[in-house]
């Protein structure tokens, strides 16, 4: 995928200067502008990776969860549980991963209203192979090392607790 051309100026830096001018300093104006737009050109870089395999970063997320579990079953609730998504945009994803073979769904024998998915052995090659590529370039965030890694997953920790994303331990 051609990298966009360069700005020749930081427009969240330049919005920042405006915003200051215009409402006065709001430091979580310039913060949050910043990861809403390191999210878009992450999400870029890692869909051009997983896209020769047929997949979205969703529909990985999706396999990489399937292969996490103990059977590598889930219910459609618990993806979207997992996953932070709306049970649409699970039907949606896990369809499409049936359509390309990569998932099997049936009906739960647990729940008569309640669907499982399962991961295929397909389905786990081509996890793999992506991963492999992701890994390959750090999932987007080569410009960092190790431990800056581990610093930005700590200082957006309280925002995922604040938000009740899981019980702190």
């Amino acid at each position: 995928m051609p990298k966009p051309l360069s700005l020749a100026f930081d427009p969240i830096a330049r919005a920042d200067e405006l915003w200051k001018q215009r409402w006065g300093s709001v430091p979580s104006m310039a913060a949050i502008t910043s990861i809403m737009r390191a999210h878009q050109i992450l999400l870029a870089e890692v869909d051009a990776v997983v896209k020769p395999y047929g997949l979205t970063f969703a529909r990985y997320e999706a396999l990489v969860l399937l292969t996490f579990s103990k059977a590598g079953e889930l219910t459609m609730s618990k993806i979207g549980e997992r996953l932070m998504v709306h049970p649409t945009s699970v039907t949606n994803t896990v369809d499409r991963l049936v359509k390309s073979g990569l998932v099997d769904k049936r009906p739960n024998p647990n729940d008569g209203r309640g669907t499982l998915a399962s991961i295929t052995e397909k389905g786990r090659e081509v996890c793999d192979a992506a991963t492999r590529d992701l890994m390959a370039m750090d999932f987007g965030l080569g410009a960092y090392d190790s431990e800056e890694c581990a610093e930005i997953f700590a200082m957006l920790r309280p925002l995922r607790i604040a938000a009740s994303d899981f019980d702190e331990q």
